[in-house]
């Protein structure tokens, strides 16, 4: 496990010691605020259980942190020894310079075509979770088409058109900031991702950009507000019948399935599950705005929420009955093995656990290197027993 400047084991367990200590809780207090068993806590302080996602999520709203605070995200040191944190400030700085003319000896921005295989681009990336690729291009992008927006000032399609390019540009960022645990970063992308969405005269992307901020709010102590956002987007995305709009909706189901398993709400988060298997069943697999929605995904929360519960023989259970499909999106097939691996991890099959980390690492090494659960999966399996050589080196790629 890795060790801190001062000696102390470093993990979830220990950051919660940490900040239990600076909010001047004692043990017993912690566990009652958060509805958890003192014993417990104690064992995950000592670092001795891996707690569920449900149990860090009401630890966190206690401390009034974020659950990445806890998780220890960012990864400063490991980005910088991939030399991603240079990455970080230029994508800051574009999004700040959001809306603001350029220089009069500025080059002026592509034509609408382009930009739009420029996009293209981005969206892939994304899709593959080349996060690093991804944040390159961007800040220059994200200016590029900021100008561009400044070229269309009447009302009509291309104006529409451009701002709808800005939406997809402001989503890439989210996504690079997000899986880099820049969670400031992250808000700021929204922002600017629901400004642009407004004017897009889209309204799929409206609803989009609430699907990104009820994640969000999966991170901290606004879980709640969250759920207003989901009910909200529903509420202002009618159901035209369409695939696209019915696989926003129901991305927006599958947030409410996540944030009422966060607070311990099983009824309403079934309830949300049922509603996005049925419109799964009806439009099948889709990739619509590179928005991964059908069955398989719909599978996927099945098997997050029983985890986060710490139902980790139903979620394993589940995980075995999916078949992930031709050509499924690398980055949801590669949450798919970290959290299969979490579970059999938690349930004993500490060697299928193992095999389910290589598979994420080969099909998204940059996303599961610097996932949360990838860190605590791993060291779940190096307390379970004497370490492999293959088990060590990956504990080192991942930097635990």
């Amino acid at each position: 496990m890795a060790q801190a400047t001062d000696g102390r084991p470093e993990g979830v367990g220990a950051r919660i010691h940490e900040l239990r200590a600076l909010r001047g809780y004692s043990l017993r207090e912690l566990a009652q605020r958060a509805h958890v068993s003192k014993s417990m806590l104690s064992d995950v302080e000592r670092g001795q259980r891996q707690p569920s996602e449900q149990i860090v999520a009401a630890l966190a709203r206690v401390l009034g942190v974020s659950v990445s605070v806890l998780h220890g995200q960012p990864y400063i040191e490991q980005l910088r020894k991939d030399q991603l944190d240079q990455l970080i400030t230029p994508l800051g700085v574009a999004l700040d310079d959001w809306g603001i003319p350029p220089e009069d000896d500025a080059p002026p921005p592509r034509s609408l075509p382009e930009l739009q295989q420029a996009i293209s681009t981005v969206q892939e990336l994304r899709t593959v979770s080349e996060y690093g690729k991804l944040a390159t291009g961007l800040p220059a992008l994200l200016a590029e088409i900021s100008y561009a927006t400044l070229l269309y000032p009447m009302a009509g399609r291309d104006r529409e058109l451009v701002h709808w390019l800005q939406t997809e540009s402001a989503l890439g960022a989210f996504s690079v900031a997000y899986k880099f645990g820049y969670m400031d970063l992250a808000r700021l992308s929204l922002a600017r991702m629901a400004s642009a969405a407004a004017q897009s005269g889209d309204p799929r992307q409206v609803a989009a950009e609430r699907v990104k901020r009820a994640q969000l709010s999966a991170d901290g102590p606004a879980m709640e507000q969250g759920l207003r956002l989901v009910k909200q987007g529903l509420r202002d995305l009618d159901d035209d019948g369409t695939a696209k709009t019915r696989a926003v909706r129901g991305g927006l189901l599958l947030k409410g399935v996540q944030l009422n398993g966060l607070l311990g709400r099983a009824d309403e988060s079934n309830a949300c599950l049922e509603e996005a298997e049925g419109i799964a069943r009806d439009i099948g697999e889709t990739n619509h705005y590179h928005f991964v929605f059908g069955p398989t995904n719909v599978a996927q929360h099945a098997i997050a929420a029983a985890a986060d519960r710490d139902e980790h023989g139903e979620a394993l259970r589940r995980a075995q009955e999916v078949r992930l499909p031709e050509g499924y999106s690398p980055a949801r097939a590669g949450v798919y093995w970290i959290d299969r691996a979490r579970s059999e991890a938690l349930t004993a099959h500490s060697d299928e656990a193992f095999e389910s980390l290589v598979e994420a690492r080969r099909v998204t090494p940059q996303q599961t290197r610097y996932h949360p659960t990838t860190r605590e999966t791993v060291g779940t399996l190096l307390r379970a027993r004497r370490p492999s050589q293959a088990l060590r080196e990956y504990a080192l790629w991942s930097g635990v």
